[in-house]
């Protein structure tokens, strides 16, 4: 099997345009890119209980709009040397008010490969009890949202309706109606 040659600028040296506390804005030859600073990765939180996921929704600034999305959290953002685990065990509790007894390791996905270097590592939750209110830390102003599995589809057309930004990665509860409904 042959490798397949890179494309252009590929090998070209990276180098940082600006610097933030937490991103860098870089460029290699031609093209422009964003990284989180100090290697921090996210960690996503599929949390499911009783036929029910939990969901948050915040309002997010370089959108200027609330969001429908997972519980999630930056790695090492305030711990140096967490990992996935321990930040989702963390994120989930601050944000949905949840401790979850059963975690599994999804795997590592890319947010949007074409535009940032950020990856995440989604984790399913599940054994769920709630711990405490959520909500976040000071000034994010979570609302947590039990959603029945069954209901996705219709919850995020109501979101969206509102005028609320969908992340892409509530797609995945929709995966299989998805497909059903492109296979008709």
């Amino acid at each position: 099997m042959s490798e397949r040659p890179l494309p252009p600028d590929a090998d070209a040296p990276e180098s940082v345009e600006w610097a933030g506390q937490f991103v860098l804005a870089k460029r290699r030859g031609r093209w422009e890119y964003a990284s989180r600073a100090r290697g921090i990765r996210a960690a996503v939180i599929l949390a499911i209980d009783a036929g029910e996921v939990i969901l948050v929704e915040q309002f997010r600034v370089p959108i200027g709009k609330f969001c429908l999305e997972m519980p999630a959290g930056l790695i090492g953002d305030e711990t140096e040397g967490e990992d996935a685990l321990e930040s989702a065990a963390r994120e989930l509790e601050e944000e949905t008010g949840y401790q979850a007894a059963q975690w599994e390791d999804l795997g590592e996905y890319w947010s949007s490969p074409g535009m940032v270097t950020e990856s995440y590592t989604l984790l399913k939750a599940t054994g769920l009890t709630r711990v405490g209110d959520g909500g976040g830390t000071d000034h994010e102003d979570i609302v947590v949202h039990r959603v029945p599995l069954s209901r996705i589809a219709e919850t995020i057309a109501e979101h969206r309706a509102k005028g609320n930004a969908i992340d892409s990665k509530l797609l995945m509860l929709l995966g299989g109606q998805l497909l059903e409904d492109a296979a008709q």
